[in-house]
């Protein structure tokens, strides 16, 4: 095999594979004996390094392509928490229990997206039922079916707030099962 060839298949692979393990796993020890040392001495904990930074932010940007994160209008909130949480618990992946960080903080990224998630429907239900409270003779619903071309105030809801019906029926079991123990709901400022 000629170099020509040896750089076409060592690029094909770092296509197949954007975040090289290997790599990763030798970074992460190198890294993680850096914060042993500093809480050794009381030290403040080093910041992460440049490629882990960068592999972090490479998997939550190809997690974020994922057919099911893909369409929210929040994709970038979403890689942001990831990051985030690959940040702050970086410290506790341990090398002597696992050899895979690949695997490890796609994980972290995985649930900071469905967090994410959860927190924009919760805001997008708050807006739904200021609409609905406010929309007493059901005027604006007409005139969105009007004028945005809803045929339904379902399609309106998905379109405008990414709420289905299903999504607002689990709100309103839980502001229910609120009331019933007695507690008021939050209302959270925006």
């Amino acid at each position: 095999m000629d170099y020509m060839e040896q750089e076409i298949e060592k690029d094909l692979k770092s296509l197949k594979h954007y975040v090289n393990n290997e790599d990763f796993l030798k970074w992460m020890i190198d890294w993680k004996k850096d914060v042993i040392k500093a809480d050794k001495k009381g030290l403040k904990r080093p910041p992460v390094t440049e490629d882990i930074a960068k592999s972090f932010i490479l998997i939550a940007e190809h997690l974020s392509n994922r057919p099911n994160f893909i369409n929210y209008p929040f994709k970038e909130d979403m890689i942001g928490d990831g990051i985030e949480n690959c940040i702050a618990y970086a410290h506790n992946f341990d090398p002597e229990k696992s050899s895979n960080p690949f695997s490890y903080f796609t994980q972290i990224i995985y649930y900071a997206f469905l967090r994410r998630i959860e927190r924009e429907k919760k805001q997008a239900y708050i807006k739904y039922k200021c609409i609905q409270m406010n929309d007493v003779d059901g005027k604006f619903v007409e005139w969105l079916q009007y004028n945005q071309g809803s045929s339904t105030f379902s399609e309106f809801l998905h379109n405008t707030f990414f709420l289905s019906e299903h999504d607002i029926e689990k709100m309103e079991e839980k502001e229910k099962a609120k009331k019933k123990r007695g507690k008021k709901p939050k209302n959270k400022k925006s």
